[in-house]
């Protein structure tokens, strides 16, 4: 696919990861210290963000020099990200610690969270928001590196201990590892993968819907790859499972990082052999098969039941494509 670089979170930024430096602490100290050397923070998986335009919500991501003093103090657990195209050394911290004031649970739990959190020590404008929110109006960079750090983020938060002996372990290589102290095992970031599939049946495209997701959410169908899978039978296995649909030939067609909390989507379409649908109640709600017209209509907020799919994610760029015939 000649556009798949395209897609949000797909790189293509500047972002040079200099995997040399993380393996050495002075090198990460000049580094830290070097002028215009940035951090970006996280709070409880959102990112600190602000607005270009003050009408609009936050748009792009907000960044602090390291000598501040929330930089300062989370210096020990800081991730190296890597250095712009400019030369700037970029950073990630977590500051999920910290507990605002009148903190809505029920609004950070909700499908879509619209609230926004303002630390008392960062300049009016500056919020953490959450990232879908704001994913399709980043730069290629700026989502590639909040992609990088919420993904890395998210698998120091749930990888703590020591999967052979149940230590706690450290963090290492500037973030890029943990090592246990006690029998050495070292541990890599984790990364699931998981089929996203655009499936046809000439001019019509099946779409699904999982429990729980706001009224009128469709969207394509998707399912993590089990181990000793291809990603041609893991997409032909889950589309099978969740809507009885026989799937013949299986194509690639691009992938995207999907930080929610630590995924690599593969983009991928299929030719599915007959119509019939047959749902499996545990994995999903309801499908349907839509024609083009439909589509169209859907994606131009004027279908009377589907809400079109949210951008920046790989279902909204494969649906886009597949309007414009533009997949090969």
């Amino acid at each position: 696919m000649k556009r798949a670089e395209q897609v949000t979170f797909g790189g293509g930024g500047g972002l040079d990861r200099k995997a040399q430096l993380r393996e050495d602490p002075q090198a990460l100290a000049q580094a830290w210290a070097a002028p215009g050397s940035q951090v970006l923070m996280t709070w409880r998986g959102k990112v600190l963000s602000q607005r270009s335009d003050p009408e609009r919500g936050p748009d792009e991501l907000a960044w602090i020099t390291t000598q501040h003093p929330l930089a300062t103090a989370c210096r020990a657990e800081a991730l190296y990200l890597g250095a712009s195209a400019g030369g700037s050394n970029l950073f990630a911290c977590d500051i999920s610690a910290w507990q605002p004031d009148a903190l809505d649970e029920m609004a950070l739990a909700s499908f879509a969270d619209l609230s926004e959190q303002q630390h008392p020590d960062l300049p009016i404008g500056m919020v953490f928001a959450e990232l879908r929110r704001i994913m399709a109006r980043l730069t290629p960079l700026e989502a590639e590196l909040a992609a990088t750090a919420k993904a890395l983020l998210s698998w120091h938060q749930s990888h703590q201990f020591c999967a052979r002996c149940g230590s706690k372990s450290e963090v290492t290589q500037a973030g890029w590892q943990r090592k246990c102290p006690q029998c050495q095992a070292m541990h890599f970031p984790r990364t699931d993968p998981v089929v996203i599939m655009l499936i046809t049946h000439g001019d019509e495209v099946l779409m699904g819907r999982s429990p729980g997701w706001p009224e009128g959410m469709y969207s394509l169908l998707a399912g993590f790859v089990e181990p000793g899978e291809t990603l041609e039978a893991a997409v032909r296995r889950e589309v099978f499972e969740e809507t009885g649909v026989s799937v013949a030939e299986v194509e690639y067609l691009s992938s995207q990082p999907w930080p929610f909390p630590m995924s690599l989507m593969f983009g991928c379409r299929g030719r599915a052999t007959s119509r019939d649908i047959t749902i499996d109640p545990k994995e999903i709600e309801d499908a349907l098969w839509i024609n083009r017209q439909e589509m169209m209509t859907v994606f131009a907020g004027q279908h009377p039941v589907l809400k079109p799919s949210r951008k920046g994610a790989i279902a909204h760029f494969l649906l886009e494509n597949w309007l414009a015939d533009t997949l090969d």
